[in-house]
């Protein structure tokens, strides 16, 4: 048994434990100003020694390991002296007031402790730099501990802090050398975290205070399921902090995360159901307003059919939120046509992967990252898009994983990469085949695995080998040579793991791009290991949940096939359910256009802004009887087509679960207190089914009695309850309550007729979206790291401080040609329309392309984007599409 004795008392302790983390779990609190427990001990400020029996020299805590024995003084009257000592120093030129107004600050505690403010001179803060909309630099009260550089550096991996000069002139300045604004910061606020003095500091703290609790819940943007530490003061949001230990972010979080919450407090946040009459919002009860709701669709029904009314879902909203709508739909309407915004950006992922593999999720974990020798991204902006995770593999390159990374842009990660495809867009298909033909062609594939677990090698052998480097290079405008070389990094250094975005999704070949993919991973053996897989990086926070709890017209939840298993959930229902095939939400634009669709009931989804051809979005809204929105906000769907607007909590307000892209099911847990006349999203949708007679089947009191059923129902989540999910996240599949969770899929087969993936012949057949003499570029469209999707929670925070709007990104060259620059106005049109957006001259971008966010409602990008979508489940393809670009 492992056992040290410390200040007289004996102590047990882990393998590979400091002296510093056993005294911290023990609550003998020794200074350690230099010390994070997310960064490698420094041993800086020398302030953690401890006197070790038998070791001439005091040693350091934070980074001596525990060895079985020891003997351990933590406060001998020498090594007091000697700590007091260092802090006494450390006060010297220190402002005096800031360490009153700030007693809680850490640095600040060991000054008091030693009572040290009584030998301060009354100095106050000299310089502050409040340049930046969320930090506050004032070096005045830096005492060198570097913890802000070293984070910086091996968390973010920004390298925004240096030190300059030695010995006591050395001191710490930002890259931009002035304006902390003007640096290279992404204002992740790691450093404001670590810092022990203030001296960079969250404005939020300033502002607001030290909190009165915390509570731990999960971030509400993108789906890479960052757990924070939410400080409450009043009732009221007063910051955000990463959680420390969490699974998913190891104690860090963007931008977004840790400071764009103020959204929920903004002066337009809708706060009262409102119905429109003669073109004007009135105010109402909520029992007017789901009375006058559940009339409506009532009516539309019985004269139209269930199928004229379409139900929507939200990525956004919790897994017992979207539950409850697709039952509401399937059970109370009688009909398969639901949906959520999944389809229009990762549905194709879903399609491919059930397909292949059998399940359509995420085969690893993002712990995998470190375990990988090889990392391959594929059409995905990560650091902007996903940015915890950017880092994760940013830091993970840094440490020697070779990375390899397809897109048509120079993006941050691209700088690290050992290869970069800035290929031609929409030609992943023709690069993944000449990759395979490289591996076959040179004996490189995993020749156990292709024979023991796959399913179809001739058929793919024989069609692969015409997909040479040479033939592929042409299509894709790269060099053939980059080919083989990623090819045989992929092949010969693993474990390989990918990841892919919106890059390979939204495209009329979107499933099929997922699929190529898939095959150079069966083809290696990079599945079902550590360090390995197909990774989907999903976009909003409940893009996973929503889709598998049944907010997709062809599946239950559990991802259960309609087609197949209308009969057990008719048994767990206790109803009859429709046999009708449902449509999705393009088709349901359709049939609106057409006639036959007459109602939308839509959660948490701004329809109008974010579908492409925008003209085309409007015309079927136009046709429509009736619109209910059930949203915080009056977005562009609400403002110009909704009859009834149904105002929602955030997900601060509300307990319920998240699931991330990879299949972890989090606690979101009620922070603050909805505000009167707000409700969660399935507290609305269950009155309503009371207003229309179906009490019976929505008789939840709490969300855990909906996560109870929803347990019922899906087997693969059976074992994840409420009171599980206290002590962290679990991913399914977790059969049981005393299962662990599954970290890794298809570690023995595949759940597929036979056990075995499928390899796959995917011939390339080019999108009819071509650049033209009339429209010469091609542009596309994605994420950026200051925004979120439609905006509407980024653009009511200080980001749009940062970041003011969308930019149009132009080649130099084409900028030139066109007679813009930076800040100039460009009008862009295509063949569906035209926006006005300001330039940014970007050499990331090859010449003949460019590139736009679509976060901002006044630029409206979506009334430039075609109509085309994926072959297979209707995906619209947001990333090519050809205009001509003039100064406006």
């Amino acid at each position: 048994m492992n056992q040290v004795t410390i200040n007289n008392k004996d102590y047990s302790f882990e393998e590979g434990q400091t002296i510093l983390n056993l005294l911290k779990q023990i609550n003998i609190e020794v200074p350690a100003l230099c010390h994070d427990e997310r960064l490698h001990p420094a041993s800086v400020c020398r302030l953690c020694l401890v006197k070790i029996s038998g070791v001439d020299r005091l040693q350091p805590s934070c980074r001596t390991l525990l060895a079985t024995g020891m003997i351990i003084e933590t406060h001998l009257a020498e090594i007091e002296k000697y700590r007091k000592g260092i802090i006494q120093m450390l006060t010297k030129d220190y402002p005096l007031n800031e360490v009153i107004k700030y007693p809680q600050k850490e640095f600040h505690r060991w000054v008091n402790y030693y009572g040290l403010t009584k030998e301060m001179e009354n100095k106050t803060s000299s310089v502050i730099d409040g340049s930046h909309p969320y930090i506050q630099v004032d070096m005045s009260r830096c005492i060198n501990c570097f913890r802000c550089v070293r984070i910086c550096n091996a968390l973010q991996g920004q390298f925004v802090w240096h030190v300059i000069d030695r010995g006591e002139e050395s001191k710490i300045i930002s890259d931009s050398k002035g304006r902390f604004a003007e640096s290279s910061c992404v204002s992740c606020g790691a450093c404001a975290d670590s810092c022990p003095t203030g001296a960079i500091e969250d404005k939020q703290a300033i502002a607001f205070g030290v909190p009165e609790k915390t509570v731990r819940s999960v971030c509400a943007y993108c789906g890479v399921g960052c757990e924070i530490n939410a400080g409450v003061k009043d009732q009221k949001i007063v910051g955000i902090h990463p959680v420390q230990n969490a699974p998913v972010n190891k104690g860090h979080l963007c931008v977004k995360g840790r400071y764009a919450w103020e959204y929920v407090y903004a002066n337009d946040r809708i706060t009262q159901p409102m119905i429109r009459r003669q073109n004007q919002w009135e105010t109402v009860t909520w029992n007017q307003a789901i009375e006058f709701c559940a009339q409506k669709l009532k009516s539309i029904s019985q004269e139209h059919g269930p199928d004229s009314i379409g139900i929507i879902g939200s990525a956004r909203a919790t897994n017992e939120d979207n539950y409850c709508i697709q039952k509401f739909a399937r059970t109370v309407i009688g009909t398969n046509n639901v949906d959520n915004c999944a389809r229009v950006c990762h549905q194709p992922t879903a399609k491919a992967m059930s397909m292949v593999l059998g399940t359509g999720a995420a085969t690893n974990s993002f712990d995998d990252v470190d375990e990988a020798t090889t990392i391959l991204l594929a059409g995905a902006n990560t650091t902007g898009s996903h940015p915890v995770i950017g880092a994760r593999i940013k830091q993970a390159v840094l440490k020697g994983a070779n990375l390899i990374v397809i897109d048509p842009r120079k993006t941050e990660l691209a700088k690290y990469a050992t290869c970069h495809f800035q290929l031609k867009p929409g030609t992943n298909i023709p690069l993944f085949n000449a990759m395979a033909n490289v591996i076959v062609t040179e004996n490189l594939y995993d020749k156990a695995f292709v024979n023991n677990r796959t399913e179809g090698w001739e058929l793919f052998k024989n069609f692969i080998s015409e997909w040479t480097p040479e033939k592929a290079a042409k299509i894709c405008r790269i060099h053939p040579r980059l080919i083989r070389e990623a090819a045989r990094l992929f092949a010969k250094q693993s474990p390989s793991i990918c990841f892919h975005g919106l890059g390979l999704t939204e495209h009329t070949q979107g499933t099929e791009n997922v699929i190529a993919l898939v095959n150079l991973a069966l083809l290696t053996g990079n599945i079902g290991k550590p360090g390995t897989g197909i990774n989907p990086l999903r976009g909003q926070n409940n893009v996973q949940g929503a889709a598998a709890m049944g907010c997709d017209p062809s599946v239950f939840t559990g991802m259960a096939s309609v087609r197949t298993e209308r009969q057990r959930f008719e048994g767990i229902w206790k109803t009859t359910l429709t046999a009708g095939k449902g449509l999705n939400l393009p088709e349901m634009l359709e049939a609106a256009s057409s006639g036959r669709l007459k109602a939308m009931w839509i959660t948490g989804y701004d329809v109008f802004f974010t579908m492409p051809d925008a003209n085309h979005t409007k015309h079927a809204f136009e046709k429509l009887d009736f619109v209910i929105v059930q949203d915080m906000f009056m977005n562009e769907t609400a403002e110009k087509f909704a009859d009834v607007f149904l105002p929602c909590a955030s997900s601060f307000e509300r307990e319920g679960t998240f699931m991330n892209a990879e299949r972890r099911i989090q606690k979101v847990r009620k922070i603050i207190p909805v505000p009167p006349n707000v409700k969660p999203d399935w507290e609305i949708v269950c009155n309503m089914a009371v207003a229309m007679g179906r009490r019976e089947l929505f008789n939840f009191s709490t969300a855990q009695d909906i996560w109870n059923e929803i347990r019922s129902t899906w087997a693969a989540v059976y074992g994840i309850t409420y009171d599980r999910l206290e002590n962290g996240g679990i991913q399914w599949p977790c059969p049981t309550t005393r299962h662990h969770g599954t970290t890794i899929l298809h570690t023995e087969s595949f759940p597929r007729e036979g056990g075995k993936a499928k390899l796959s012949a995917i011939d390339f057949i080019p999108t009819p979206e071509q650049a033209t003499t009339e429209y010469p570029v091609i542009l596309v469209t994605g994420r950026e790291l200051y925004h979120f999707n439609a905006g509407t929670m980024t653009y009511r925070t200080a980001i749009k401080d940062i970041c003011h709007t969308d930019l149009l990104h132009v080649n130099p060259e084409d900028a030139a040609a066109f007679g813009l620059k930076d800040g100039d106005n460009a009008r862009v049109i295509s063949k569906y329309g035209e926006t006005i957006l300001p330039v940014y001259t970007d050499a990331a971008i090859r010449k003949g392309e460019a590139f736009s966010p679509f976060s901002n409602n006044l630029v409206f990008i979506n009334k430039l984007t075609s109509s085309l979508r994926d072959n297979y489940v209707q995906t619209p393809e947001y990333k090519i599409t050809a205009v001509r670009i003039e100064k406006a």
